[in-house]
Protein backbone atom coordinates (compact mmCIF):
# COMPACT_ATOMS: atom_id res chain seq x y z
CA UNK A 1 0.00 0.00 0.00
CA UNK A 2 2.90 2.24 0.74
CA UNK A 3 4.60 2.05 -2.69
CA UNK A 4 1.20 2.65 -4.14
CA UNK A 5 0.52 5.80 -2.07
CA UNK A 6 4.18 7.20 -3.07
CA UNK A 7 3.72 5.93 -6.77
CA UNK A 8 0.35 7.82 -6.54
CA UNK A 9 1.97 11.06 -5.20
CA UNK A 10 4.75 11.01 -7.82
CA UNK A 11 2.09 11.22 -10.44
CA UNK A 12 0.34 13.57 -9.58
CA UNK A 13 3.30 16.00 -8.80
CA UNK A 14 4.54 14.81 -12.09
CA UNK A 15 1.56 16.15 -13.98
CA UNK A 16 1.76 19.33 -11.95
CA UNK A 17 4.94 19.97 -12.91
CA UNK A 18 4.32 19.09 -16.51
CA UNK A 19 1.71 21.78 -16.25
CA UNK A 20 3.42 24.36 -14.86
CA UNK A 21 6.27 23.91 -16.88
CA UNK A 22 4.39 23.68 -20.28
CA UNK A 23 1.66 26.17 -19.56
CA UNK A 24 1.66 28.11 -15.95
CA UNK A 25 4.98 29.85 -16.47
CA UNK A 26 5.37 30.49 -19.72
CA UNK A 27 2.45 32.82 -19.75
CA UNK A 28 4.15 34.66 -17.02
CA UNK A 29 4.98 36.97 -19.76
CA UNK A 30 1.66 37.89 -20.96
CA UNK A 31 1.09 38.72 -17.33
CA UNK A 32 1.64 42.39 -18.03
CA UNK A 33 4.05 44.34 -16.20
CA UNK A 34 1.72 46.68 -14.18
CA UNK A 35 0.10 43.76 -11.96
CA UNK A 36 3.08 41.25 -12.14
CA UNK A 37 4.46 41.51 -8.88
CA UNK A 38 0.94 41.39 -7.00
CA UNK A 39 0.71 38.04 -9.42
CA UNK A 40 3.99 36.68 -8.80
CA UNK A 41 3.22 36.99 -5.03
CA UNK A 42 -0.50 35.31 -4.98
CA UNK A 43 1.42 32.61 -7.36
CA UNK A 44 3.69 31.52 -4.89
CA UNK A 45 1.34 31.81 -2.34
CA UNK A 46 -1.33 29.77 -3.60
CA UNK A 47 1.09 27.15 -5.76
CA UNK A 48 2.80 26.90 -2.14
CA UNK A 49 -0.30 25.54 -0.55
CA UNK A 50 -0.51 22.97 -3.34
CA UNK A 51 2.80 21.36 -3.91
CA UNK A 52 4.53 21.87 -0.14
CA UNK A 53 2.00 19.28 1.25
CA UNK A 54 2.37 16.61 -1.88
CA UNK A 55 6.33 16.90 -1.85
CA UNK A 56 6.51 16.83 1.96
CA UNK A 57 4.19 13.64 1.43
CA UNK A 58 6.25 12.43 -1.59
CA UNK A 59 9.51 12.95 0.71
CA UNK A 60 8.10 10.80 3.48
CA UNK A 61 6.56 8.22 1.94
CA UNK A 62 10.13 7.35 0.09
CA UNK A 63 12.10 7.70 3.00
CA UNK A 64 9.75 5.34 4.92
CA UNK A 65 10.21 3.01 1.89
CA UNK A 66 13.57 2.66 2.91
CA UNK A 67 12.55 1.32 6.09
CA UNK A 68 9.69 -0.67 4.84
CA UNK A 69 11.21 -1.98 1.18
CA UNK A 70 8.76 -4.22 -0.61
CA UNK A 71 10.16 -7.72 -1.28
CA UNK A 72 10.78 -7.34 -4.44
CA UNK A 73 12.47 -3.81 -4.57
CA UNK A 74 16.40 -3.55 -3.95
CA UNK A 75 18.06 -1.32 -1.91
CA UNK A 76 19.67 0.51 -4.55
CA UNK A 77 16.42 1.51 -5.91
CA UNK A 78 14.64 2.92 -3.42
CA UNK A 79 17.72 4.79 -2.78
CA UNK A 80 18.06 5.83 -6.44
CA UNK A 81 14.30 6.93 -5.82
CA UNK A 82 14.84 8.96 -2.66
CA UNK A 83 18.10 10.66 -4.26
CA UNK A 84 15.80 11.45 -7.02
CA UNK A 85 13.61 13.23 -4.51
CA UNK A 86 16.26 15.08 -2.54
CA UNK A 87 17.66 16.60 -5.89
CA UNK A 88 13.76 17.61 -6.35
CA UNK A 89 13.88 19.21 -3.19
CA UNK A 90 17.47 20.73 -3.98
CA UNK A 91 16.76 22.08 -6.89
CA UNK A 92 12.92 23.72 -5.90
CA UNK A 93 15.05 25.60 -2.65
CA UNK A 94 18.43 27.22 -4.76
CA UNK A 95 16.71 27.33 -7.79
CA UNK A 96 13.49 27.45 -8.81
CA UNK A 97 12.05 29.50 -5.37
CA UNK A 98 14.78 31.69 -5.66
CA UNK A 99 13.80 32.94 -9.17
CA UNK A 100 10.17 33.03 -7.71
CA UNK A 101 11.40 35.57 -5.51
CA UNK A 102 13.22 38.00 -7.72
CA UNK A 103 10.07 38.11 -9.74
CA UNK A 104 8.13 39.22 -6.89
CA UNK A 105 9.08 42.62 -7.49
CA UNK A 106 8.38 42.56 -11.09
CA UNK A 107 8.69 40.54 -14.08
CA UNK A 108 11.99 40.35 -15.37
CA UNK A 109 12.56 38.64 -18.51
CA UNK A 110 16.15 37.32 -17.32
CA UNK A 111 14.64 35.79 -14.17
CA UNK A 112 11.78 34.51 -15.98
CA UNK A 113 13.81 32.83 -18.29
CA UNK A 114 16.07 31.66 -15.87
CA UNK A 115 13.16 29.80 -14.13
CA UNK A 116 11.66 28.47 -16.89
CA UNK A 117 14.84 26.82 -18.44
CA UNK A 118 15.93 25.85 -14.56
CA UNK A 119 12.56 24.09 -14.12
CA UNK A 120 12.65 21.56 -16.80
CA UNK A 121 15.75 20.26 -14.50
CA UNK A 122 12.81 19.54 -12.00
CA UNK A 123 10.28 18.43 -14.99
CA UNK A 124 13.03 15.86 -15.92
CA UNK A 125 13.66 14.08 -13.09
CA UNK A 126 9.51 13.72 -11.86
CA UNK A 127 9.17 12.52 -15.02
CA UNK A 128 11.82 9.86 -14.82
CA UNK A 129 10.45 9.13 -10.97
CA UNK A 130 7.44 8.63 -12.87
CA UNK A 131 9.09 5.60 -15.08
CA UNK A 132 10.69 4.56 -11.89
CA UNK A 133 7.97 3.92 -9.97
CA UNK A 134 5.81 2.86 -12.42
CA UNK A 135 8.31 -0.15 -13.31
CA UNK A 136 8.23 -0.81 -9.21
CA UNK A 137 4.63 -1.36 -9.27
CA UNK A 138 5.06 -3.65 -12.45
CA UNK A 139 7.45 -5.56 -10.57
CA UNK A 140 5.03 -6.14 -7.52
CA UNK A 141 2.84 -7.55 -10.18
CA UNK A 142 4.63 -9.75 -11.70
Amino acid sequence: MLLVVHAALTWVLAGLILTIQIVHYPLFSRVGVAGYAAYQQEHIRRITWLVAPLMLAELVTGAALIFRPPPFLSAASISLGLALIVLIWLSTAFVQSPAHSRLTTGFDPVWHSRLVKTNWVRTLIWLVRSLLVGAWLLLGMS
